[in-house]
Parts: C-alpha cells; structure tokens; sequence
C-alpha cells in the first residue's frame, strides 16, 4: 500500500486526486497540505508540510507555485519523493526542482496527461519530418480562472519541438504590436481563456497548400488526476533523480 499526501488538498484537482486514489486497492491518501484545512474526507489537513502529522510515502502537489520552497524544504529533509503537477513555475523555481532531484526522486511535468505526453512525441515526429519548410503555432484553450498563459502545456509542446529543431527557434506571444510578416524562425503561442474549458491544445504545421493540425482535448480534470497517480505509484522506490511521463508513455 502507497501512502500519498496531496498539497493543495481542497483545491480541484486536490479532490481529483483524492477520489481518483478512493477507486484503487494499492493507495490511500493518508495526509493533505491547504492554506484551507476544511476536512472533507478521513484524512488530516494542514497549512504547511511540515505540520504533516505522519511521513508519506510520496507527496503529491497541485497548490501553487509560491509554495515550493516549503515543499521541497519537507521532501529533502525527509527523503520523500515528489510529484509535481502544478505550473506557472519561474526558470529560478524550476531550476530548484532539478536541484532538488539529485537527492530524491522528482516527477515533474507540465502535464500529468498520458495523451498530451503522446501529443509531445506526435509533434516532435512532426517536426522531425516537416523541418523549416512548415509554419509552427500552438494555440492553446483553457478556463476563465487559469492565471498563467500561455500554459505550461503549450510551453512543454513548444519546447520539445524546439529541441527536435536545434533550438533554431524563437517563441512569440502577441502578434497585435508586431506589424510585419512572420518569420520563419517562429512558433506562435496562443492563448484563450473562457468559461469551463479543461484543456485545448493545438499544434498547427502550416505549410504551402497544406495544413496539418495535431490536437489534445480533456474532458475532465480526472485524467491529469490519474496520471498524478500513475506517476506516483511510479516513482515510489525510485533512486534520486528527475523523472516525467516520456518514461511511462
């Protein structure tokens, strides 16, 4: 049995979580993290990790970016293995993270979703076989009270594709101050905001005459909920290090 923590506990995908681990036999949620500690479940809730009343055998977190010092501050003094599946993270905040990793084992990623880590190998073949002779956009969907843009999803898209092009590119968020043509070098990030929408991700590969359109839609938050799970049974005895979905896709 896998004892799991879940930072930001109250949060929606907090209780995700919660209810995705309630349907399996090898886990339980044995503790939760929230600025919030309205108990909704049988299971502690406390403000800060370090108040956790009992030792998980990996954490789970989708609070908020301001509170990762605190996080890793609790996983590296005790040896706990960490999920990751919050974003909005700074390159200073990330940079903590894979410094974390080289002590105990961190899942991190922009998005616990088995079919958007599928979509990154998907546009990565894309781009691999399309070069510079396609225009590349990614434009990306999400509710009215996401706080980041673009997503950490767009971002982690757009980066793979990248790297498979020798970081020849450059990213360009707004277009309406910019009059004049698009350059080659490009990938267009898009970003809408609107009512309940999970997640939408596009990648556009617009070439001459020919328009090929690589697309991720979620209908619930429970998918990147059960990944967070996966991810956690999955790095559960693993040796330090930094570990993310193209391992288990």
């Amino acid at each position: 049995m896998t004892n799991i923590a879940i930072c930001g506990a109250n949060g929606k995908m907090g209780k995700n979580i919660y209810y995705c681990v309630k349907e399996r036999e090898d886990c339980e949620v044995v503790a939760g993290v929230d600025i919030y500690t309205e108990q909704y479940a049988d299971f502690p809730i406390v403000e800060t990790p370090a108040q956790l009343p009992v030792k998980p055998d990996v954490i789970i977190d989708f609070s908020n970016p301001a509170l990762l010092d605190g996080l890793l501050e609790y996983c590296l003094s005790t040896g706990t293995p960490l999920v990751i599946g919050s974003t909005g993270y700074s390159d200073a905040q990330i940079s903590k993270i894979k410094s974390a990793a080289h002590q105990i084992p961190v899942f991190f990623t922009f998005n616990m979703s088995l079919g958007i880590n599928l979509l990154v190998e998907l546009a990565k073949k894309a781009a691999s076989i399309l070069g510079d002779q396609f225009d590349i956009e990614i434009v990306e969907k999400h509710h009215n009270q996401k706080i980041d843009a673009p997503s950490g999803t767009a971002i982690m898209l757009a980066n793979a594709i990248n790297e498979t092009l020798d970081n020849s590119k450059h990213y360009v968020y707004d277009r309406h101050s910019r009059r004049q043509k698009r350059e080659k070098s490009e990938i267009g990030m898009h970003s809408i905001r609107g009512g309940t929408i999970v997640g939408e991700h596009d990648i556009i590969f617009a070439g001459n005459d020919e328009v090929i359109t690589l697309s991720h839609s979620a209908a619930s938050k429970m998918v990147f909920a059960e990944g967070a799970v996966n991810a956690a049974m999955f790095i559960k005895g693993k040796p330090a290090g930094l570990y993310d979905m193209s391992q288990m896709v």
